[in-house]
């Protein structure tokens, strides 16, 4: 497909609304993404209140698109709705353990990536917010989520007032292997990244930033280890407190 090759994220969107019946639509056909066992495990919140928009921006480190893009879906891992269903229907649910999380995000970001693809092919743009994962917790408070449901991704789209440069992806070797796993080489680790260490912008990044290398933008700045071991505890208390383990 040409909007996946072609695709790229949008952070800035016009005033022009997301019609109700098109993106109930996109998110019906999303529905038709693989689940485990046909359960169907999530929900999804729409956000389209400014004031709503303003309470979760904390939560996602105030980037501007939250607030600026004309809808903010909240993609949630579930297991709620299906726990109660069982029990409505004299059978006793087991789903309270870290598996049935794994199993319900993983149905969670299949529906994701089939929403956002469906959304671009419609002409719309949209941003992907890691920040969900890390600050789970506000964001299970300010949408109201009861037990068995984590929020794993969000989504914002409008239509794009912009049109930025594609960000660059590692070449397929790098990526695929046949059979088995071969694991890489110095020569092939070189080979890899080489491209996407010779972008301007990258090495503009280095420099900048007073790093040797590139990888150093990601180990001591951008992802440390620190704030990876943090958010991770945050986590495991936020899946305790959702009644996942």
């Amino acid at each position: 497909m040409d909007s996946i090759k072609n695709r790229r994220t949008i952070r800035k969107y016009t005033q022009q609304e997301v019609p109700a019946a098109l993106l109930d639509n996109l998110l019906e056909e999303a529905c038709r993404a693989s689940t485990m066992g046909n359960m169907q495990l999530y929900s999804v919140v729409v956000t389209r209140d400014e004031e709503m928009k303003r309470k979760l921006a904390p939560a996602h480190f105030h980037q501007p698109m939250l607030t600026t893009a004309p809808v903010v879906l909240t993609f949630c891992a579930d297991f709620h709705r299906f726990s109660l269903w069982c029990r409505q229907r004299k059978a006793e649910p087991g789903y309270d353990n870290f598996l049935s999380f794994v199993n319900a995000a993983s149905d969670t970001l299949l529906l994701t990536q089939n929403f956002c693809t469906l959304a671009e092919e419609a002409g719309l743009g949209i941003c992907y917010l890691g920040t969900t994962i890390y600050n789970p917790d506000p964001i299970i408070e300010i949408l109201q989520l009861p037990e068995l449901v984590v929020p794993v991704a969000t989504i914002t789209v409008g239509y794009p007032d912009e049109c930025p440069q594609q960000p660059d992806r590692l070449p397929l070797r790098g990526i695929v292997h046949e059979e088995t796993y071969h694991d890489y080489g110095p020569a092939d680790i070189d080979d890899i990244y080489a491209y996407k260490e010779a972008l301007p912008e990258n090495r503009q990044f280095v420099e900048v930033n007073h790093t040797e290398t590139l990888a150093q933008i990601f180990t001591d700045i951008r992802y440390r280890k620190a704030d990876n071991e943090a958010m991770s505890e945050a986590l495991l208390k936020t899946l305790k407190k959702q009644g996942f383990c």
